[in-house]
């Protein structure tokens, strides 16, 4: 039986998938293309590491990594782009092995170290994670070890309560709010 399959129960998973994330080689290309073709956006963009991350952790040891990233929604969706840019980290692991593509599911979650301890306690463990990207130096997101179980990673993310304003909106005009 797997860990987290049939009578065991994990609380945070009856909240459904809320994002899904793609590692991107060309995170501006990528954008465009998502606007142009499917007229999916506006995207706004930040730049996750040092000094808005204010904790980062890699295979359970403090390290620094950056990345940017681009954040829309479809309805009730949101699509993350990430675009890997120093560091190691579990985006690097995952091009390596899988080229660009899909890598992960996110679960929203209010109180995100009661969701790591489910996980733990079903046998997953934390990979990478941030915190402090909020506007009030919150913000939380872990990625769990699930891609040989389920074949793709999930991430819990407690959203920060308000967001610091994006570097970069696309297209342009949409930042005229």
């Amino acid at each position: 039986m797997s860990r987290a399959g049939g009578k065991r129960k994990i609380p945070f998973l009856k909240n459904g998938v809320a994002q899904v994330a793609l590692i991107v080689e060309d995170m501006d290309k990528t954008v465009e293309n998502f606007w142009k073709l499917f007229g999916i956006g506006p995207w706004h963009i930040y730049t996750y590491g040092k000094p808005l991350l204010k904790k980062m952790t890699y295979q359970g040891k403090a390290c620094e990594y950056k990345m940017r990233v681009a954040l829309a929604n479809i309805g009730p969706l949101r699509i993350e782009l990430i675009e890997m840019l120093e560091g190691d980290t579990v985006y690097a692991e995952f091009v390596k092995k899988h080229g660009y593509g899909v890598h992960h599911f996110g679960i929203l979650v209010d109180d995100i170290e009661k969701a790591i301890a489910q996980a733990e306690g079903a046998g997953w463990t934390v990979t990478m994670d941030g915190a402090g990207f909020g506007r009030d130096g919150d913000g939380y997101y872990a990625y769990l070890d699930t891609e040989d179980e389920i074949s793709v990673t999930l991430e819990l993310d407690e959203r920060p309560k308000g967001r610091v304003h994006p570097e970069k909106i696309y297209p342009p005009e949409a930042d005229e709010s």
